[in-house]
C-alpha cells in the first residue's frame, strides 16, 4: 500500500504543539498503573518503550509519588522522592525517546488517598478526615494540612518537577483527577470545610491546584510542557465536580494556564469502566465542553480502539489528542498500523480490565488480547516480532479456543506448517460462547482478531467441525501435537467452598454454565450458586432474568462477584442485578438440592434455610478436558509422537487472558531448548 497517499487517518498524524515541545502525532498514551512502578524499572521502561516503538507520540508514566508522606504502599507506583529515584525514571524516558516519542510524567501527591503504610508518616488532607485509599476501609485518618504544610507540598512538587526534567521528561502532568490527589480533594466541597484562603469559594478551593501549576511552569516550563490533569465530572451530581457545574468553572478559571488540558471523569471505576457497562467514546458527553473554553490542546480518553472514532473525535472538535491506556496495552502498535492502513490488524481492547488487575493485585500487568504485555523485558517478547522456525516440523493443534488459536497463529508466524482442528463448527471456544452473553459482545474480538490473522497465513490450515480422537491424531501422521481442548463446568457443585458433591446435584433441573451457554435454560424460580466469584455468575443471572426467570443468587462470598473489585466493576454488577430484581444472598452455600427447593447454609452460623425453586444453576469450578492428552501420552513414550503438550484450560482452567498467554508461550517454546528453572529475567536489588 502507498502510505504516502492521502488517508482518512492523516489528521491523527499531525504534530501538536504543547508549550515548548511538540507531540509528533495525536496518539497519547495517558498515565496508567501497571504493577511494575518503582519495583520493576527495567520491565517498566521496556513496556513504555514498546508503546513508543509502536507509534504513540507521547508516552506517560503511571502516577509518581513525590514524597514519603504520599506513599501508596502496597500499590506499586512510580516514585520520585529524592535524586536517588531519578535513574530508574530516566531509563523509561530514554526508552521512549529512542523511538522519537515524548516522555511524560504524572506527579502525584495523594493526600487522603495515601495511607503511608511504608513511610508511616501522617497523611495530609484539606481537613482531618478518614483516608479513602487502600482498602477503602483502612483505620487511618489524615491530619488537616496547615498553610506551612501546603508550602512544603508545593516545594516537594517543585523539586519533583525539576527532578523529572533532569530525568529527561518532556511533559509534566499536575494531577487533579480521580479524587486521588490532594489538589482535587481541595476542590471538593464534601472534603474541604476550610475557612481560610484555601476553602469556601471555588476560587479558593482551586487555589492550591493553581499554585502547583504556576510553580511547575516557573520551575520547568522553559523546557517542559505542563499539563493539567482534571476530572471534569464525578457522576455524583451536586455532591461532586460536574461538567455542567464547578468543573466547567474551573476550566474557565484556569483556561490558558497549562500547556495542555488532560481531562476525564472520576473516580477510577468510572474512568476505566468495562465494556460490559460503557462503550467506545463514552466520556465525550462529559469532556466535549472543554475545547470551547480554552485555546490550549485538549487530551481525553474513552477507550478509543477504532481509528474512525478517533478521527471523528478530532473533527467534531471534542479532542486534540487521543488519549489511551487500555487500547495502548492491547495493541502498542495501534498508531503504526493505522498509519499503514492495516486497520484490520489492530488488536482491539475488549474492555475486560484484566490490565487493571496489575495495579489492584500488585503484580505486573497482563492483557487478554496481548500476551506479550509485561513480558517485553523479562522474556524479551515483542508483540509484532517472533523468532523464525528452527526446522520444517509440522504441528497439529487440537482445539480452536483462545489458547489453540493463539498457539496456531504464533507458530504460523514463525513459519511452521500448522493444522488447527476444532470440534465445533466455529473457532473461538469459550470466547465464542461467553461473548454471546449479556454485555460481553466485545470479548468476541479475542477470537475474531485471531481468525482474521490466521486466514492470512497460507501455512496454517483450519479445520472447524473436526472432533479428534486419539486414533484420529495418530492417523493424521503429524508427530508434534499440542492439545488445547478447554474445560467444562462441574456438575456436582464442588468448588472452593463446597468440598463434596452437593446432594441432589444429579437431578434434571440442575444446570451448569455450559448448559445455559448451549441454550438449555431453566424456567421459573432459579437459584444460582456462584462459587466462581468473577463475572460469569452475575452475567448468567442477568441472562436468566432476561428470559423471564426469578433469580436468587447465592454466594459464599460477602458480596456478589467479589473478584470483580479488582476489575473495578463489582459495584456496577451488584447495582445492575438489584435493578433487575435479582435477590442476592451473600455468605450462603447450597447444602442440598431437592425437587422443588434447595437448602442453603450460612457460612458463618451454619443456619439453614429452605428456598423454593424450579431450577438450580451451579457456577463453581471447571474440570480440564484433558482426556485426549492423557490418551496420547503412551504414544509419546512409544515414539509414535515426537512431542506432546497440553495448554490453556485443558492444562489448568483459568481466565481467558491466561489461556491466550499459555498458547503464546507454547508457540515460542516449540523447538527451543528448555528454559531452565526460572524461565525469565528477574529484577533484584543489588547488595
Amino acid at each position: 500500500m502507498d502510505t504516502q497517499s492521502a488517508s482518512p487517518f492523516d489528521i491523527l498524524f499531525e504534530p501538536v504543539r504543547l508549550g515548548p515541545v511538540t507531540a509528533p502525532n495525536r496518539f497519547y498514551q495517558v498515565s496508567h498503573c501497571n504493577g511494575m512502578g518503582h519495583r520493576h524499572p527495567r520491565a517498566l521502561a521496556a513496556m513504555r518503550g514498546m508503546k513508543a516503538e509502536g507509534g504513540w507520540g507521547v508516552v506517560c508514566t503511571e502516577e509518581v509519588e513525590i514524597h514519603p508522606s504520599s506513599d501508596l504502599t502496597p500499590y506499586i507506583e512510580g516514585r520520585l522522592w529524592s535524586d536517588d529515584d531519578i535513574p530508574p525514571l530516566a531509563l523509561m524516558a530514554e526508552s521512549v525517546h529512542r523511538h522519537g516519542a515524548l516522555a511524560a510524567i504524572e506527579l502525584a501527591y495523594n493526600g487522603l488517598d495515601a495511607g503511608n503504610l511504608y513511610s508511616r508518616l501522617p497523611p495530609l488532607g484539606p481537613r482531618a478526615a478518614s483516608v479513602l485509599g487502600g482498602s477503602g476501609y483502612d483505620p487511618i485518618q489524615a491530619r488537616r494540612a496547615d498553610k506551612e504544610d501546603l508550602r512544603e507540598v508545593r516545594r516537594w512538587h517543585r523539586q519533583a518537577a525539576l527532578r523529572a526534567k533532569r530525568a529527561g521528561f518532556d511533559v509534566i502532568h499536575v494531577y487533579a483527577g480521580h479524587g486521588l490527589s490532594l489538589a482535587m480533594q481541595f476542590m471538593l466541597k464534601r472534603l474541604n470545610d476550610r475557612t481560610d484562603e484555601y476553602g469556601g469559594s471555588l476560587e479558593n478551593r482551586v487555589r492550591f491546584f493553581r499554585e502547583l501549576l504556576e510553580d511547575t511552569k516557573e520551575a520547568v516550563g522553559d523546557k517542559c510542557a505542563v499539563a493539567a490533569r482534571l476530572a471534569v465530572d464525578e457522576l455524583l451530581g451536586e455532591e461532586g465536580l460536574s461538567s455542567q457545574g464547578e468543573a466547567r468553572d474551573i476550566i474557565a478559571m484556569l483556561a490558558e494556564l497549562p500547556d495542555l488540558w488532560d481531562v476525564n471523569i472520576s473516580g477510577w471505576s468510572n474512568d476505566s469502566a468495562t465494556s460490559r457497562f460503557e462503550k467506545e467514546g463514552y466520556q465525550e458527553p462529559y469532556t466535549a465542553f472543554v475545547k470551547s473554553l480554552t485555546s490550549k490542546p485538549v487530551l481525553g480518553v474513552g477507550r478509543y480502539t477504532s481509528p474512525d472514532a478517533m478521527v471523528s473525535a478530532i473533527r467534531r472538535g471534542v479532542l486534540d489528542l487521543i488519549g489511551a491506556a487500555r487500547p495502548s496495552i492491547a495493541d502498542p502498535f495501534l498508531p503504526q498500523k493505522t498509519r499503514q492502513g492495516r486497520v484490520e490488524d489492530i488488536r482491539e481492547c475488549i474492555g475486560c480490565n484484566i490490565c487493571v488487575t496489575g495495579d489492584t493485585r500488585m503484580a505486573p500487568l497482563r492483557c487478554t488480547q496481548n500476551p506479550t504485555m509485561g513480558e517485553e523485558w523479562r522474556r524479551g517478547w515483542h508483540p509484532e516480532i517472533i523468532p523464525p522456525k528452527k526446522s520444517d516440523k509440522e504441528i497439529l493443534v487440537v482445539g480452536g479456543g483462545p489458547a489453540g488459536m493463539e498457539c496456531a497463529l504464533q507458530l504460523g508466524r514463525r513459519g511452521y506448517t500448522v493444522v488447527l482442528t476444532e470440534a465445533r463448527r466455529e473457532l473461538g471456544g469459550r470466547v465464542l460462547l461467553e461473548s454471546a452473553l449479556p454485555g460481553l459482545s466485545e470479548w468476541r474480538r479475542v477470537a475474531d482478531w485471531r481468525l482474521t490473522q490466521l486466514r492470512k497465513l497460507p501455512n496454517v490450515s483450519l479445520y472447524p467441525g473436526s472432533p479428534m480422537s486419539a486414533a484420529d491424531v495418530l492417523d493424521s501422521g503429524l508427530v508434534h501435537v499440542i492439545v488445547a481442548t478447554g474445560a467444562r463446568w462441574r456438575r456436582d457443585g464442588i468448588g472452593r467452598n463446597s468440598w463434596h458433591p452437593i446432594p441432589g446435584h444429579d437431578q434434571p433441573h440442575v444446570f451448569t454454565p455450559d448448559d445455559l451457554m448451549a441454550g438449555r435454560l431453566p424456567s421459573g424460580r432459579v437459584i444460582l450458586l456462584d462459587d466462581d466469584h468473577y463475572y460469569l455468575g452475575g452475567v448468567l443471572a442477568e441472562l436468566l432474568t432476561q428470559n423471564g426467570c426469578k433469580v436468587t443468587l447465592v454466594t459464599p462470598a460477602p458480596e456478589v462477584s467479589r473478584w470483580t473489585h479488582f476489575t473495578l466493576e463489582q459495584e456496577r454488577i451488584e447495582k445492575r442485578l438489584l435493578s433487575l430484581g435479582v435477590t442476592i444472598l451473600p455468605r450462603q452455600l447450597i447444602a442440598s438440592i431437592h425437587p422443588q427447593a434447595v437448602t442453603v447454609t450460612h457460612t458463618l452460623t451454619n443456619a439453614e434455610t429452605s428456598l423454593p425453586c424450579d431450577g438450580v444453576v451451579l457456577v463453581t469450578e471447571r474440570l480440564p478436558e484433558d482426556s485426549l492428552y492423557h490418551e496420547l501420552k503412551p504414544a509419546l513414550a512409544e515414539g509414535k509422537l515426537h512431542s506432546l503438550r497440553v495448554i490453556g484450560d485443558a492444562e489448568a482452567p483459568h481466565i481467558i487472558a491466561q489461556a491466550v498467554y499459555s498458547g503464546h508461550l507454547a508457540a515460542r517454546e516449540f523447538d527451543e531448548p528448555p528454559a531452565g528453572d526460572v524461565p525469565f529475567k528477574v529484577e533484584r536489588i543489588a547488595l
